[in-house]
Order: structure tokens, then C-alpha cells, then sequence
């Protein structure tokens, strides 16, 4: 498994991923209609003061945007054997973010998670369990393209797995499929509470996990009584459930408790999930007040 220590600033501040779709006009969003989007996304993360950010998830939902690219799969349905795309998926927009930034991460929508988001529709597949390897195999193709395009970290989101759904065991062998075909360190978002699976969850072999804290505070204390064995940890401290924008004091109370419990040199700071529900205002607010917060807390460190 790659170095977790990727990243050398004490609370460094990132990402989920996705962003609010911000349109715009012009010869640009003519050819490329979402391409004004991406600017905005990468344009405010930078300007919030984000470390490492990512490309602003703006071409659709988590399951369409990789769904849509993968033989076998129509309109969401499984009609045939599941294979990698015919070319990157998100690679276009992630270079235009390290263009721009010094530090990005590229995001994959996760296999167990791409799986429960899709019908099964032909009799090659008995099971959505079954449709994780396929989805594993297609999925490590992107993730190496976004390593060749020079990402910092690559993250892999696998929210359905605190739902108690899914098979934890085949969700791992996915993950490890990609990690194993990797050289750059590796993410895993989990969000919800992680109350029924954070002991499997613990057990993958991935660089940081990433977690939410600021809606669901109950999974600090889990945490607290868990050995990370040498994880970095996504401390997710800002609510993207809502446009209620929290005061830089607010958030910098959730980084402390963090600080208090774990070495500082291991959390990277983030918000609890993506913000594309979110309108631009709000989205960038609770981004720049993050970053404010982490600062405040690394200065008094």
C-alpha cells in the first residue's frame, strides 16, 4: 500500500467531491455546456483555501456518471456483461483541476455502491453481489488513468456500506482489486453511521478513510476506541446536509474534538459528504469558514 503520509501540511483541508452545477454561457458552454461548471467548482475550492480538491463531480449523479460509460450497462440497467469504458471517464475534467491546483484528488463512485445503484436485467448476473468484480475490473482502468494524469490521491466512494446492505467481504476483495493496481494512496468515503460496520470497515486496505462527524457525531466516540493502524482519517466537520452555513467558531469546536482524540498530523479536514445539493452560496461559504476553522486550529497547535 503507498505512503499514507502524502501530504505534508498538519490538517490539511480537502473535499468530498462534488459541487454545485453552476451554468454559464459563452463559445465554452456551447461545445461543452458543463465545462463553465467545472471552472466554478475548481475556481471556488481555490479560492476557499482547499488543499487538495477535486474536479466538482458536475456531470451527474455518483451511479449515472460512471453507469453511463460502461458497456453492459443502459440507462442504469444491466443488460450484459459489465466491462471497462471505452475511454476515461473523468479524466478530462480532473486535468483541467491540476492545471490549476497543486494538489487534486481523482473520485470513483465505488463498485459495491455503483452496483446497488443498478437493475439487473439479463441472466449473466444472479445478484447485485455479483456485479462487483466486473465493476471492480472496469473501475481500476479510470483509477489508473486519473494516476497517470498525476492526481495526488484517489478516492473511492463506497457510501452503502454503513447501510448494513451489502456484503462487506466482497465490497473489501473490490476495493483491494483497485488498491492493489495502485501506486498513489488511496480514500475511502463512508458516510452515515458506522455504528454495525466500522470494525469491517477498519479491516480495508486503503490509505485514509473518510468519514462524517458533524451530522453524525456518534462515530467520533466509535472511533476513539479503535486502533486506525496507520490510517489517515477524512474528518468530515461541516453538515452538507444543509444550506445552513456554520460559523467558523462551530466548526473549529468539531476540529478540536478531533485534534483532542487524534494525532492532528493524521486528519485531513473535510465536510461530511459532497455539496452538489447545496446552492453555490452556501457550498462556498462552509468551505472557506472550514478553512478558516482548520487554520485557527493549526496555529494553536
Amino acid at each position: 500500500m503507498a505512503k499514507a503520509y502524502f501530504i505534508n501540511k498538519v490538517l490539511a483541508t480537502t473535499v468530498v467531491g462534488s459541487y454545485p452545477v453552476v451554468k454559464g454561457g459563452g463559445l465554452m458552454s456551447f461545445l461543452d455546456p458543463l465545462r463553465p461548471a467545472v471552472e466554478t467548482a475548481v475556481g471556488d475550492q481555490l479560492a476557499a483555501g482547499i488543499d487538495i480538491i477535486s474536479d466538482g463531480q458536475v456531470r451527474g449523479d455518483m451511479i449515472g456518471a460512471f453507469a453511463s460509460h460502461l458497456p453492459g450497462i443502459r440507462e442504469q440497467e444491466v443488460i450484459g456483461r459489465i466491462q471497462q469504458a471505452n475511454g476515461p471517464i473523468t479524466v478530462g475534467d480532473t486535468k483541467y483541476a491540476i492545471s490549476k491546483a497543486p494538489k487534486v484528488k481523482g473520485i470513483i463512485t465505488g463498485p459495491t455502491t455503483l452496483a446497488y445503484g443498478l437493475h439487473i436485467n439479463t441472466p449473466m448476473y444472479r445478484n447485485k453481489e455479483e456485479l462487483v468484480p466486473d465493476i471492480a475490473v472496469a473501475l481500476l482502468v479510470e483509477a489508473r488513468a486519473l494516476e497517470a494524469a498525476g492526481v495526488a490521491l484517489i478516492q473511492i466512494d463506497e457510501p452503502i456500506l454503513s447501510t448494513g446492505i451489502a456484503d462487506l467481504g466482497v465490497a473489501k476483495q473490490a476495493v483491494e482489486m483497485i488498491t492493489a493496481g495502485l501506486h498513489t494512496p488511496v480514500c475511502m468515503h463512508v458516510c452515515g453511521s458506522l455504528g454495525n460496520v466500522i470494525d469491517e470497515i477498519l479491516k480495508f486496505n486503503v490509505n485514509v478513510l473518510d468519514f462524517e462527524f458533524a451530522n453524525n457525531p456518534a462515530n467520533l466516540d466509535l472511533l476513539s476506541r479503535r486502533d486506525l493502524a496507520g490510517k489517515m482519517l477524512g474528518y468530515g466537520c461541516v453538515d452538507s446536509t444543509t444550506d445552513r452555513i456554520e460559523s467558523t467558531a462551530e466548526i473549529r469546536k468539531r476540529i478540536e474534538k478531533g485534534v483532542e482524540i487524534f494525532d492532528p498530523k493524521i486528519l485531513l479536514i473535510d465536510p461530511d459528504c459532497g455539496l452538489r445539493m447545496r446552492t453555490r452560496e452556501a457550498a462556498y461559504a462552509k468551505l472557506k469558514y472550514m478553512c478558516d476553522a482548520a487554520k485557527e486550529v493549526r496555529l494553536a497547535l
